[in-house]
């Protein structure tokens, strides 16, 4: 049995734990609020456009001119874009992402998969597992603009448009609530036209005409879904990290009160061990 010091000792270490959690998941909560918020404001415009676009290019009139990330390709390089958190202490979140990931280059092996890492813990996911990574970027700001993933739209643009990669993949957490986040994997490029019945193609009229358009459009697409998908991971990471170190608090307090308790049980043996050692002296003494 361990001495009174030595539990009194492992109680303080606890505490200390404890106090570190329970600030780290009031700071998580309070960003987990304000990025929930962005995500939110985000989605309807991101799915709007995405939707404007997939019927635009289903129209009948733009078949003889296609735009080059509307261009369908025998696949053979595929270029994976891979979002995750820069740290740890959110749970399963980083761990789901990574066997999402992992699991989609396992059913696409025989293929040549090169992969753009945003995010730390997918970085060093795809080193260890010896992967062939084209890029990387770190340290994201928890308040992006459109202008921060600029870099990365304009990679994986011209990577497809230079016929570099025939497919490009979209690896994030989808926010779905304060406890619930789910990897999502999703084609980026090509755009796919929507598959629209004959009544439901209807012309649209542009004032500068639908090919200038689409050409100012379909780089501004891939540029909107790569920066709702980092949204996303941030409120991801957030609530599962609030939601991690919640746990993580409720464990250290359970455990310091079975510490206390076995500080009591110590404390109350010595208590009874030298009051027996009393009586027992004073016995011999009227023997």
């Amino acid at each position: 049995m361990p001495s009174l010091r030595q539990v009194k000792r492992r109680i303080k270490s606890v505490q200390n734990t404890a106090k570190i959690t329970r600030a780290m998941e009031m700071i998580a909560a309070s960003k987990m609020r304000r990025a929930q918020q962005m995500v939110l404001s985000a989605r309807p415009y991101a799915n709007r456009m995405s939707n404007l676009l997939a019927d635009l290019a289903a129209q009948p009139q733009y078949d003889d001119t296609i735009h080059p990330l509307l261009q369908s390709r025998n696949i053979r390089n595929i270029e994976v874009v891979l979002i995750t958190p820069d740290r740890g202490l959110c749970g399963g979140l980083n761990a789901n992402l990574n066997r999402a990931s992992g699991q989609y280059m396992i059913e696409n092996n025989s293929l040549d998969i090169g992969v753009i890492t945003v995010g730390k813990k997918g970085r060093d996911f795809m080193i260890r597992a010896n992967r062939n990574v084209k890029a990387v970027f770190t340290d994201m700001i928890d308040k992006p603009t459109i202008l921060d993933i600029g870099p990365i739209a304009r990679l994986v643009i011209d990577s497809y448009t230079k016929h570099d990669s025939d497919l490009v993949m979209l690896i994030y957490p989808e926010f779905i609530n304060t406890v619930n986040q789910r990897p999502v994997v999703k084609k980026l490029l090509p755009i796919e036209p929507a598959k629209l019945n004959s009544n439901q193609t209807v012309g649209y009229i542009y004032e500068q005409g639908p090919e200038s358009v689409l050409n100012e459009l379909l780089p501004r697409f891939v540029e909107v879904q790569i920066f709702q998908s980092l949204l996303e991971s941030i409120a991801s990471e957030h609530s599962a990290r609030m939601v991690s170190m919640g746990s993580a608090t409720e464990n250290a307090n359970e455990m310091i009160g079975d510490l206390t308790l076995l500080m009591n049980k110590i404390r109350q043996d010595a208590i009874t061990t030298e009051l027996l050692d009393i009586v027992a002296g004073a016995i011999s003494l009227d023997a």
